[in-house]
């Protein structure tokens, strides 16, 4: 057994890699995860391992370790996942979160099995950033290497909630096709920008797809993101189109807003989607007809309906479908701005990661 790194690692958007592709991002969790039963070490991309923490943001306890056989599995371990690995090149390397290798493997170019473990994810989850000076690492995790020939991944060990809901994501998650793709196929997987989200995204509607050509890295994010997660950013994407529209200050919309940040039901008239639109346009502060918000612009009144939608898409009672509907509203009420909304919510929600464009 050869004890390639112990120490701590550095984690943000609860995740890390390893690579022998020598390219310098990691996959995306659809990829990494798609056809998996496993949600925490994404195998599916070839020369490349994806594998998340219960901690967004901060330092955990990483052990690294390279066997020649299968070695045997420790009770402490609460959380543990197996994969097929086999590296593309002689040069394998554990990958911090967009930054420099933190230890090389030496690993062949020849198959491999993978094993990962975890310990104290949920505790992770719940620490949720631990940045503070002084903090010490949250949770601990082992990576186990062993030549093997290839097989299905598996879950050895599921404790954590953290984990389950990871593995119920890669299972949503289509699996690669293979062999000769039907048209119809082919057509579905162009309409969602060249690759198939899970089944729970393509279940959700037009407002899933409308976010296709807006930013399909995004889209990915959020469906990879925990609930907990998915409902805040529901919340703050509908406040933010009614902010826009300069009504986050009328008092019928504010106490809708202050409900749905309580998690209560929409007061009237948002009980009514006809009685909503009725009073949207009666109302001489929010009809089309009422003066512009100050800096506003004369895309202001079209601004002010479509930042309706969003309320009552954020109040939605799936999480996934409320922060979907209530994202892709505020960005149609941000107009050609919702680039400068989608990089505000990933740094609002460090979970759904960097913002991939150019310069950012």
């Amino acid at each position: 057994m050869r004890t390639v790194y112990r120490g701590e690692l550095t984690v943000a958007h609860g995740r890390f890699h390893v690579d022998s592709r020598r390219e310098p991002r990691g996959p995306i969790p659809s990829e990494a995860c798609a056809g998996q039963t496993n949600g925490l070490c994404g195998a599916a991309v070839p020369g490349c391992l994806f594998l998340c923490t219960g901690l967004s943001s901060g330092r955990v306890a990483l052990t690294v370790e390279v066997h020649g056989a299968a070695p045997p599995l420790e009770d402490r371990w609460e959380d543990v996942v197996e994969a097929s690995f086999r590296p593309l090149t002689a040069s394998t390397a554990v990958l911090p979160c967009d930054h420099g290798a933190l230890c090389e493997l030496a690993l062949p170019p020849a198959h491999h099995r993978v094993r990962y473990c975890g310990r104290g994810m949920d505790g992770g989850a719940e620490a949720a950033f631990a940045t503070a000076p002084g903090a010490g690492p949250v949770g601990q995790y082992l990576l186990q290497f062993w030549p093997a020939p290839p097989s299905a991944d598996r879950v050895v060990r599921q404790t954590s909630r953290s984990a389950a809901r990871r593995h119920d994501y890669a299972r949503a998650l289509e699996a690669p096709l293979s062999g000769r793709r039907t048209e119809r196929e082919l057509a579905e997987i162009r309409s969602w920008g060249g690759r198939l989200p899970s089944r729970r995204v393509r279940e959700a509607g037009a407002d899933a797809r409308g976010l296709v050509p807006l930013d399909r890295d995004l889209l990915d994010a959020v469906d990879a993101a925990c609930p907990a997660t998915q409902r805040g950013l529901a919340r703050w994407a509908a406040r933010r189109a009614f902010t826009a529209a300069g009504l986050d200050g009328v008092d019928w919309i504010a106490s809708a807003l202050t409900a749905l940040d309580r998690g209560e039901p929409l007061p009237a008239p948002f009980d009514d989607p006809r009685r909503t639109w009725d009073r949207f346009f009666t109302d001489d502060r929010t009809a089309l007809t009422a003066p512009d918000p100050p800096g506003g612009d004369q895309g202001a009144p079209l601004c002010r309906a479509l930042a309706l939608p969003a309320l009552r898409a954020a109040a939605d009672p799936d999480p996934l479908r409320a922060a979907l509907g209530a994202l892709f509203a505020a960005a149609v009420a941000h107009g050609t701005a919702y680039p400068a909304l989608f990089a505000e919510a990933r740094r609002c929600f460090p979970d759904l990661g960097a913002d991939p464009s150019p310069g950012a």
